[in-house]
């Protein structure tokens, strides 16, 4: 999978993933970052500092939720848009 666990120079610099494996709007998210070739960090909300973390960012546990640059984005579409159209930059 494109997008990776942990920081890497490989990443698209400011982008976090929080997600969990079982949302199928946070599958829907990570499959076209794939075949975007986008990478980003990723922060399974499995994980309590994760989810503690993401409630502390926008004050909701709500998954997807894509930092871009720190600034939160919910909605699986936007988001899917949002890497498109880094996809067309690069």
């Amino acid at each position: 999978m494109v997008a990776v666990e942990t920081t890497g120079a490989a990443e698209t610099p400011g982008l976090v993933l929080y997600y969990k494996g079982t949302c199928p709007y946070c599958r829907r998210v990570l499959r076209r970052a794939e075949e975007l070739g986008v990478f980003m960090e990723l922060r399974s909300t499995w994980e309590r500092e994760h989810r503690e973390r993401l409630v502390e960012i926008g004050g909701k546990r709500q998954v997807p939720c894509l930092l871009v640059n720190g600034a939160p984005m919910y909605e699986s579409a936007e988001i899917i848009d949002f890497l498109e159209r880094q996809a067309r930059k690069d």
